[in-house]
This record gives structure tokens, C-alpha cells and sequence, in this order.
């Protein structure tokens, strides 16, 4: 029988090793022992995975040695021993030169390598360029092992499809992309995957090409992104509402329903970099995809200017002028902070002098400040402003009483378009 062991309980593994336990014997690895007495007490304070369903498939001991379908967290090598199918979700970061951070993914085939044995699968879910999986993971796994690869280990390569905070699109709804190292592991994976997503999965015919096609999913979004965010760009300078063109345009049955924004994330605002990256390596300057990234990570700043340009044509001193954040998680509804644009923004007003007070709901202020060094409310502040950012459209934010907040002058600039009717700008 599979023992199935995932690494990294993070938005992507923790959802994962919940759905495998339902079917397998499961140990979910992490080494932050603060995660580990989180989960073991039945809380996820990344709400991915909700309390009673958690709870529901906890094990009190490790469920190997039981053969009990249920999962059991830990961050001990030892638990992991007796496993033959393991499951990498570490993150995949870019470093401050946007340049691919593989230092997870390493550490985490140095973890498995030292209990792997002969007859395992190690699959690869984090997102990568096309090639890491067999030309920089396996070496790894090989070398502290001392074992060979596809001889007496076997590798596969699933992508994550995971959106954080959508309740919708959960892990067992979103149809499976699987691989493996040699065409009979590739079913064997495929079959372990089928045996609890309901979507389905599509068996691809080689790692690489399950690689690839993760890497573009999100390349695609950011290109089509960047290119809705220089269309606003466009109608600001001609004083034509953004949001009523892409209404407008929407109303053909082909047309792309994307809007203007900030792209953050773990995903759409790094895996184009791992892609650029490779293709640098073999010669090639990708244009497209390395525009797109320009003109996305430049929204935090246009945002910032056309805010305080706001406020200059309402008689706003901008200098030394307090301005209420709403909002600093990189998406609406989540708690994932995870390279949030939200800061280029409040880094940006700041250069301009404008004292920045960030309220939401969702983060938590412990991780905000560690991260980025802000200080975030989780409670709304009873201060009046000079202007009101709403930079998340979290459910909290849409009936939120701006005339308690606002100064007699004050602004309200809506990136995210949820208070079109209240805002004196709108990205």
C-alpha cells in the first residue's frame, strides 16, 4: 500500500496531505514546530483547510504503523521513514535580483534523500522552470541517498493548482496535470492523484512537459494582466474610465475578462521569472514575458502617484498628509502576505510623505511586521484621514462607513474598483 508522506504543510501541501489522508496513511513534514502544534491542535491559521475537516482526519500516532487512513504531522525524520510515495510542496521564491530561489527545494531533496529507499516516488509539486525537477532535484536525492535514479528511486512531477482562499476551487475540484520519470511510474502517479481528485487528472508524457506547462499558466495570467494594466494606464491620460471599457468590451463572447490591479502572490508574480530564467540560460531573451513582469511590479508606484495626484487636485497637503490602507494581503479574502504589492504602494506614498496606517482584517500583524516591517491593524482605526486606499477587495471592506473616516477634503482611491461609486479615483 502507498504511505504517503507530503513536505511542506504550508497553502499548498497542508490542503493536499488533508485530501491524501482520506485515502492513505499520511505524514505531512514541516520543520516549523510552531506549524506543527498549530495543525496537531486542529487550527490552520492559513484557512486553507478548515478546522472540522482538519480535525476530522487527524491521527493521535503515526498512521503507518496503524495502516489507517488519516494524517499525522510532524517534524521529525523519523516519521518519514516507512513512506514510498513522497509529495515536495515547498515554495519556489525569486530572490531581490528576481532570480530563481531553488534553496527550498534543495534542502527538501536533502530531507528525503535521507530516507529514501529502494522502490520509492518522489513527486515535485512546486512550481519550477522545465528541468529542475531531473537536473536539479534528482542529483540531490541521488547523492545523499546513494541511490540511482530510475533504477532504484523513481520521480514525478504534479504542479500545484492551489488559489489561496478560494473555497471554490479546492484542491479535489481542479483537475490534475501528473507525470513521472518513466512512462509506468507516469500512470502510477496518475493513479495515486485519480484516487482523490475528482476533477480528474491528465497524465503528461514527461516531467518537463508537466513543468512547462505549469510555469505558463501563470505567465499567460501576468501577460494578460500587464496588458489590462497599460490599457488603464492609457484611458487615465485620456480621462476614460477603465472599467467601463473592459465592461464594454466584455459584452463579445471571446473577450478575456481581465482587470486592472496589483499582481502578487507566490505564483503569477514569480513563476514568470523562473521561466525567463531558463530561457536566458539557453540564449534566448524572452520579450513578452519579461515586459509584462516590468510593467506589473511598476503598478505599486503608478498606484501610489495617481493617489496623491488625487489629492493634490482636492487641495490636500500632501506632505506629512495620513492616508488609511485598506488592505495588505496580496489578494481579497485571504491572509497570504506572500509577496503583496500592497507595500510598493505604502513604500511609495511614504517617499512622497504621506503617513501610511494599514488596517486588515485578515493579515496577521506578527507576519506583516517580520516580512515588511509595517505595522498592520486588525481593528479600524477611529482616526479621520486625508485619504482612503481601498487596496484589497476584502467582504469587510465593501460596506465599510468611509464618512467616520474621512476628513472634510479627504479622497478615497480604489484600486480594486469595489466602491466605484464612492471613490473620487479608481485604478
Amino acid at each position: 500500500m502507498k504511505k504517503i508522506a507530503v513536505i511542506g504543510l504550508g497553502y499548498v501541501g497542508l490542503p493536499l496531505a488533508r485530501l491524501f489522508a482520506t485515502k492513505f496513511p499520511v505524514v505531512g513534514f514541516d520543520i516549523n514546530q510552531k506549524r506543527i502544534d498549530e495543525l496537531r491542535g486542529g487550527k490552520d491559521l492559513t484557512l486553507e483547510v478548515e478546522d472540522d475537516i482538519l480535525q476530522a482526519v487527524l491521527a493521535d500516532q503515526n498512521p503507518y504503523t496503524t495502516q489507517t487512513n488519516s494524517l499525522w504531522c510532524s517534524n521529525q525524520l523519523t516519521d518519514i521513514e516507512e513512506a514510498n510515495f513522497y509529495v515536495v510542496t515547498v515554495p519556489t521564491p525569486v530572490d531581490k535580483n528576481n532570480r530563481p530561489d531553488l534553496t527550498p527545494l534543495y534542502k527538501a531533496s536533502e530531507t528525503v534523500g535521507k530516507v529514501l529507499k529502494k522502490g520509492d516516488i518522489v513527486v515535485y509539486e512546486s512550481t519550477v522552470y522545465p528541468g529542475v525537477t531531473e537536473e536539479e532535484c534528482i542529483p540531490v536525492l541521488e547523492k545523499v541517498s546513494g541511490l540511482k535514479f530510475n533504477v532504484d528511486f523513481f520521480a514525478g512531477y504534479s504542479p500545484e493548482r492551489i488559489n489561496p482562499g478560494d473555497k471554490l476551487h479546492t484542491v479535489e475540484k481542479i483537475l490534475k496535470v501528473t507525470s513521472g520519470s518513466t512512462p509506468e511510474i507516469g500512470l502510477e502517479v496518475d493513479a495515486v492523484y485519480k484516487t482523490v481528485i475528482t476533477a480528474g487528472t491528465h497524465l503528461a508524457p514527461c516531467i518537463k512537459v508537466a513543468e512547462a506547462a505549469k510555469v505558463i499558466e501563470n505567465s499567460q495570467r501576468d501577460i494578460n494582466i500587464a496588458f489590462v494594466n497599460e490599457l488603464a494606464k492609457i484611458f487615465n491620460i485620456l480621462d476614460i474610465d477603465t472599467h467601463a471599457v473592459l465592461e464594454a468590451a466584455g459584452t463579445k463572447w471571446n473577450f478575456l475578462p481581465f482587470k486592472p490591479g496589483l499582481v502578487g502572490g507566490h505564483c503569477i508574480g514569480v513563476d514568470p521569472y523562473y521561466l525567463a530564467q531558463k530561457a536566458q540560460e539557453h540564449g534566448y531573451h524572452p520579450e513578452i514575458i519579461l515586459a509584462g513582469r516590468r510593467l506589473n511590479d511598476s503598478m505599486g508606484e503608478y498606484v501610489a502617484s495617481q493617489a496623491v495626484k488625487t489629492m493634490i487636485k482636492k487641495g490636500i497637503n500632501v506632505n506629512g498628509a495620513e492616508v488609511l490602507m485598506l488592505g495588505i494581503t496580496f489578494k481579497e479574502n485571504c491572509p497570504d502576505v506572500r509577496n503583496t504589492k500592497i507595500v510598493d504602494v505604502i513604500a511609495a506614498l511614504e517617499d512622497y510623505g504621506v503617513k501610511v496606517t494599514t488596517y486588515d482584517p485578515w493579515a496577521n500583524p506578527a507576519e506583516v511586521k517580520h516580512e515588511y516591517g509595517i505595522e498592520s491593524l486588525t481593528a479600524l482605526p477611529e482616526s479621520k484621514f486625508d485619504a482612503i486606499v481601498f487596496g484589497v477587495a476584502h467582504n469587510e471592506f465593501l460596506n465599510i462607513d468611509l464618512d467616520s473616516l474621512k476628513k472634510d477634503t479627504a479622497i478615497v482611491y480604489d484600486v480594486k474598483g469595489i466602491v466605484a461609486e464612492k471613490a473620487d479615483n479608481r485604478l
